[in-house]
């Protein structure tokens, strides 16, 4: 057998040698033996996980062992309610992690419908129509238009045989095929135009062609290899979480086993000072801290959803956030995926369409005869409104003629065809003939370069006159000037004739023309894609476009866009293949524009720069896309062009197939994350001081709290503002900063002193308040006042959070209803628990009296000046640029 996908450097017979066929193709006993070597043309499934192993997998997390930890040893403890709440906590968790869907799993059920499931075929000589499934390498299939390629093919004739492959290559112009083109082993995929591939579309024309892989063997099956081979990424979130638990698990194991060896060196019980050091840890631990998080994503999701993007994992909100490497698939992402008519040449001159005159003589004969020697045929779509469908080049003639006043139907009604030279890729013309005022007129239109050679007039301000080399070198100037912005363009010629021409030929007929124009098309940009790529820079992301198009088209785009600018540099994939992984890993930031890629080249490129420390985000709509997808940090489909694969594997769906959306979902996340980081500031500072308090009363063999106290509130009067400060509007300017670096600690920034200053000073006015009440009243009421200050205090500094330096009175206090609302059920609830006979008797706490109540919401408040001050003099150094001022 020849190499793995070198059969398109084969010609046709070596093609037939290699794998043992025939044009008649293989026998029926030949197939059933292949069969049992080769498989069946099937794609294979991944191992799939089970719900029990999904389920497991969700408590492989720091934080979420040792909360069970803590559960158990509450258990231990007698303490039932603990124990119970905390697990709840935990099995709330891994149920939303369960809930998220196997992108593999989804991903490979779409690449199985991609399959037809019949396909035309030779057997023993005969043509028959088989399953695609019982297709096997030697087999000849017959292609025609409309046919969906089962496997992937060496072509062996080809008749006008046009292929979309925009899947695959990212081409938004189906290729021409040709059999008799035989290229280098190395020739990318896009160039390979006597081969077809595996979920491809034949939109024109016919052909035959030997099967050359099977199932996991073809381009696609390698796609959905790669697929199941790439590793799952760790998000930053999940990073630096991981990093939060880890220094909690040991901050919380130092303080235990002090508070341990402090009560034994004072002759305390062994057994009592374990109790202590375990109700010590599990105070330390923020239990609401996972719950919140993903809330917080989860309320970020709903957002997102409301602004066309789907998450399909909540960590890929927070993700997009510190993105920095955008890489984007051009056709249908970048650009509106349809060829439209961008300029004209006529009358020796170019045009933009927008003044095109279809009253003018000439140039009525110019739509004419771009709309009749046109194979598109008219449908009408769901919505009852008329579209065309062919090849996109036609397609984009025939609107262009509409917009004209031109009506095809109504044309061809008039002027019908009564005979054609089909196009075909050797003279790349195409012919057609009309009656016209009781003559015929021959219509050819097709490349600049050799339909001009054919022609031997021209019609020049609406009148045939003969061609000049004036006017040959008028029309390769303007032919070139189109070429250079990457436009697809088209010639037109005519002739009247004075009888009908019997026996058309090529090279009889298709001579002695009248040169009429030409017409440059392209698959434009899509009109909010320069302004979002301009916010991606503003934001520190730099966008990155990597096509499986022409290096003229690409970098003519990217251009157009913004995304390739002074110095930057485009490269072909066949370039890229020449350059080793060591030397490219060091100079991807070199490259702005990649062309002419192929699947593999697309995961190199991510990787590459995921080996530079980038977050990288890659978009896309085609099959071709999905392993760099998976590869990526965040891999975002498009959800109208995009295809069930690409969709599967993402991690966030653009609705609205709007690249300007990425900027959106960029900008919430970014918000996502900062408030993330409030509220766990928020909760590690209340804990802090919770630890502070109890370490204290051990240390002075005070009883200030009970484990029920800071459970409580743990999970409600701590959670309800953490939740909200999820909330929290967007900072202004927030998408004027750089992306985050990724090696920066969760407590840089000043995040860490915030947390210890402000836990201490609530554990002192928590301790200060049990202080009052123990000795104005009893020890009783100095335990109240301390659970009724511990709790107010936190929801009085849950306004402190809103900001790392903003004073809350600018700020203002409406802009989060959300947190005010929560304030309102935490208080409301904290101060019931007390005074509402029953409950205060199961908390272990006495009514309060009215002096008690002033003294508690006094210490309460004081938190809000305490971290006012500080703020103050944050923003004094930052004025005078001794602090960035980043928000924490």
């Amino acid at each position: 057998m020849a190499e793995q996908n070198a059969y398109h450097s084969l010609t046709t017979q070596q093609t037939l040698d290699v794998l043992k066929t025939d044009p008649e193709g293989l026998t029926t006993a030949e197939a059933d033996k292949r069969r049992e070597r080769f498989g069946r043309n099937l794609l294979k499934e991944g191992k799939r996980k089970t719900l029990i192993q999904r389920f497991a997998e969700q408590f492989a997390n720091v934080m979420i062992l040792i909360l069970i930890v803590a559960a158990v040893i509450s258990l231990f403890m007698g303490e039932v309610t603990d124990a119970v709440i905390i697990l709840g906590v935990v099995v709330i968790n891994a149920v939303l992690g369960v809930l998220q869907e196997s992108k593999a799993e989804k991903a490979l059920e779409a690449l199985k419908k991609m399959s037809a499931p019949f396909v035309r075929v030779k057997r023993d000589g005969q043509a028959d129509r088989i399953k695609t499934e019982a297709l096997v390498p030697g087999d000849i299939i017959l292609l025609e238009a409309g046919d969906v390629l089962p496997a992937d093919v060496r072509l062996l004739e080809t008749a006008s045989l046009k292929i979309e492959e925009a899947a695959l290559t990212g081409e938004s112009v189906p290729a021409e095929k040709d059999a008799s083109f035989v290229g280098q082993v190395d020739t990318v995929l896009g160039d390979r135009v006597n081969m077809a591939y595996s979920g491809c579309n034949v939109t024109y024309g016919r052909g035959t062609g030997i099967i050359t892989s099977t199932g996991m063997e073809t381009e696609v099956g390698r796609i959905a290899g790669h697929l199941t081979e790439t590793e799952a990424t760790v998000t930053p979130l999940q990073i630096k979480l991981a990093e939060l638990g880890k220094i909690l698990t040991i901050g919380i194991l130092a303080i235990a086993g002090i508070v341990f060896a402090v009560g034994m060196l004072n002759g305390h019980e062994l057994l009592e000072m374990f109790l202590t050091a375990v109700s010590l840890a599990v105070a330390a631990i923020p239990e609401g801290m996972p719950a919140v998080v993903t809330i917080v994503l989860a309320m970020g999701v709903q957002k997102m959803a409301k602004r066309h993007a789907i998450i399909r994992k909540l960590s890929a909100v927070e993700t997009l956030g510190c993105t920095q490497i955008i890489c984007s698939d051009k056709t249908g992402t970048l650009t509106q995926n349809r060829m439209i008519v961008k300029e004209v040449f006529l009358n020796g001159r170019e045009e933009p369409v927008e003044e095109f005159d279809a009253d003018d003589p000439g140039e009525k004969e110019f739509v004419d005869g771009f709309l009749l020697c046109n194979d598109s045929k008219s449908t009408v779509d769901e919505t009852g409104k008329q579209k065309w469908i062919g090849d996109p080049t036609e397609t984009a003639l025939v609107e262009f003629a509409v917009s004209k006043g031109f009506h095809k139907d109504s044309r061809e009604a008039k002027h019908p065809r009564v005979d054609e030279i089909p196009f075909d890729s050797d003279r790349k013309l195409m012919s057609t003939v009309h009656p016209f005022n009781g003559k015929w007129r021959f219509i050819t239109k097709g490349a600049p370069d050799i339909l001009l050679d054919r022609c031997t007039h021209i019609l020049f301000n609406g009148e045939v006159i003969p061609i000049t080399e004036e006017h040959r070198k008028t029309i390769v100037l303007g032919n070139r000037a189109m070429a250079q912005k990457a436009l697809r363009i088209l010639a037109l010629g005519i002739k009247a004739l004075d009888s009908f021409p019997e026996g058309l030929k090529p090279e009889k007929d298709e001579s002695g023309l009248v040169f009429v124009g030409l017409i440059g098309m392209m698959d434009p940009p899509r009109p909010e894609a320069r302004e979002a790529v301009k916010i991606c820079r503003d934001a520190g992301i730099r966008p990155i476009m990597i096509t499986g198009d022409h290096k003229e088209t690409a970098a003519a785009i990217a251009k157009d866009i913004g995304i390739l600018n002074e110095g930057d540099v485009i490269i072909t994939g066949a370039e890229l293949s020449n350059i080793p992984d060591d030397e490219f890993e060091k100079t991807v930031g070199n490259y702005s524009v990649y062309a002419r890629v192929s699947p593999e080249h697309k995961v190199r490129i991510v990787k590459a720069w995921k080996k530079d420390g980038k977050v990288v985000a890659m978009t896309g709509d085609g099959v071709n896309d999905a392993p760099a997808l998976k590869a990526s940090d965040i891999g975002v489909g498009m959800g109208i062009t995009g295809t069930e694969v690409s969709k599967g594997v993402s991690d966030m769906v653009l609705t609205d197939d709007n690249f300007a959306t990425i900027v959106t979902a960029v900008e919430e996340g970014r918000k996502v994350y900062g408030n993330i980081r409030k509220a766990i500031q928020f909760l590690l500072s209340s804990n802090l001081g919770e630890v502070l308090t109890l370490f204290v009363a051990t240390l002075m063999n005070w009883t200030i709290l009970f484990p029920i106290h800071i459970l409580w509130v743990n999970l409600v009067t701590d959670t309800l503002p953490a939740l909200a400060l999820g909330m929290e509007p967007a900072e202004s300017g927030l998408m004027k900063r750089k992306p985050r670096n990724l090696k920066e600690s969760f407590f840089a920034d000043g995040v860490g002193i915030s947390i210890l200053y402000q836990g201490v000073a609530e554990g002192l006015l928590t301790l200060a308040a049990f202080f009052v009440g123990y000795t104005g009243w009893s020890p009783e009421t100095g335990i109240t006042m301390a659970f009724a200050s511990l709790a107010l205090i936190q929801l009085a500094h849950s306004m402190n959070a809103r900001s790392a330096t903003e004073s809350i009175f600018k700020l203002g206090f409406l802009k989060n209803r959300y947190l005010l609302g929560a304030i309102g059920i935490a208080a409301t609830l904290q101060i019931s628990v007390i005074a509402i006979p029953g409950l205060n008797t199961i908390f272990r706490v006495t009514h309060l009296t009215g002096v008690q109540w002033v003294w508690v919401a006094g210490l309460s408040i004081a938190i809000i000046p305490i971290v006012e001050t500080v703020k103050f003099f944050k923003r004094l150094f930052r004025k005078y640029g001794n602090m960035d001022g980043k928000e924490q």
